[in-house]
């Protein structure tokens, strides 16, 4: 069951990548001072938390409403992933999470940013949420979805950790430090999508053919 959770958290974390969104934050919280930013990200973390149990839960139940098969959905997820890290690799960590310069914007005219963007769509974006709907069905046991939502929390509060410590993690890694890790995870997460789509294609061909 460790192994399961560790195995979940690798694979969530890879995809959502938070370092990745250290610059981001950083430049939509220019203003903020220890306390706001600490509270930012106390906030965004829990909402992190909150949104993907939701649609670990939930997601099953939505796609089946719109008659759409798990298998389309990791075949759909599993490109969204492949996209999001080839992105990494060309160092457009904010542009692969809708985070255009109107966003940006926007959202330094906000009171609060821990929903939207950062939340969602940054940090819990359709590659997370699709990867957490297909393990709702590849790990039926309550065991398996306990381990799994606890991965899941132990990925909000590394996001916790990594925000609250942005400034310091940018004065010692820099831009070029921060690219450099971002072009790795998004490696990683091209693997994932890849072997997510994989798995999809086998799921289907199975159920075409039984």
């Amino acid at each position: 069951m460790l192994t399961l959770m560790l195995s979940v958290f690798a694979s969530l974390i890879s995809v959502v990548n938070p370092l990745g969104a250290v610059p981001v934050y950083l430049g939509l919280t220019p203003n903020y001072t220890s306390l706001e930013r600490k509270k930012s990200a106390l906030h965004t973390s829990i909402y992190f938390i909150l949104i993907l149990t939701a649609f670990f839960f939930l997601g099953s139940a939505i796609i089946q409403f719109f008659g759409i098969s798990i298998s389309a959905m990791r075949i759909a997820g599993g490109l969204v992933i492949l996209s999001s890290g080839y992105a990494l690799l060309q160092g457009k960590f904010a542009q692969s999470r809708a985070i255009s310069n109107k966003v940006k914007e926007e959202a330094l005219h906000k009171e609060d940013i821990s929903f939207a963007p950062m939340a969602m769509p940054m940090l819990s974006g359709p590659g997370s949420i699709s990867l957490l709907i297909g393990y709702y069905e590849e790990f039926p046991s309550v065991p398996e979805k306990i381990m799994v939502v606890l991965a899941i929390i132990i990925s909000g509060t590394l996001i916790y950790v990594i925000l609250r410590g942005a400034p310091v993690l940018f004065k010692v890694l820099g831009v070029g430090g921060l690219n450099a890790i971002s072009r790795i995870m998004g490696f990683l997460v091209m693997s994932i999508g890849i072997q997510y789509v994989i798995y999809g294609i086998v799921k289907l061909v199975e159920s075409i053919n039984p």
